[in-house]
């Protein structure tokens, strides 16, 4: 058992028969009344965001897991396959507990947390960042720069981001994986 000290951001813990994985957190202490911890989680069977206080000192079940190295290597449709890099196993994964998938290339590594009770794979971490290739965009009407204006792009994973006008096809991006948006122009 742990407390609402222990929370952190990537924490999996047991609330309502389901396991959730924090995504946002905040101690709060008010200058009357108790204090207590507002939470963001998301559920790692349905991939519901639920919002929730907990009130400070208030035990919680916490989820041990382990994180192991796994290659995405394709989607079906219907789910992601990926292959552990220690031992060639393979396993599949539901869109719901990937957080991003849209950003996901194959042969990309990813971190995968799996439960240590039912060797159970809970969600998938990717980079901070990942380097993606353009393959489709308008092109940028010259002149209108002036403003932070943006258009949509699709890239070679077949996300669609938003990016600055000056970015043709074939360029290389560094794109967010957290919140999928456009970070800056890989120069080659």
């Amino acid at each position: 058992m742990a407390s609402t000290s222990d929370i952190r951001n990537g924490l999996c813990i047991k609330y309502n028969n389901d396991i959730y994985k924090i995504i946002e957190f905040l101690h709060v202490k008010p200058g009357k009344g108790p204090a207590f911890v507002r939470t963001k989680m998301k559920s790692v069977t349905t991939g519901k965001v639920l919002d929730n206080t907990f009130s400070a000192g208030h035990k919680i079940e916490d989820v041990r897991v382990e994180t192991h190295k796994f290659q995405y290597l394709y989607n079906d449709g219907e789910f992601y396959h990926f292959m552990n890099e220690s031992d060639y196993s393979q396993i599949r994964l539901l869109e719901a507990a990937l957080d991003n998938p849209g950003l996901m290339k194959e042969g990309q590594v990813v971190t995968i947390l799996i439960n240590t009770e039912d060797d159970m794979p809970l969600s998938v971490d990717l980079p901070a960042s990942v380097i993606l290739e353009v393959t489709s965009t308008e092109p940028g009407v010259k002149g209108n720069t002036a403003t932070n204006a943006t258009k949509p792009a699709t890239v070679e994973s077949g996300a669609e981001v938003n990016v600055p006008l000056f970015i043709n096809e074939g360029d290389k991006i560094k794109v967010e994986t957290e919140k999928g948006t456009y970070k800056e122009r890989i120069k080659e």
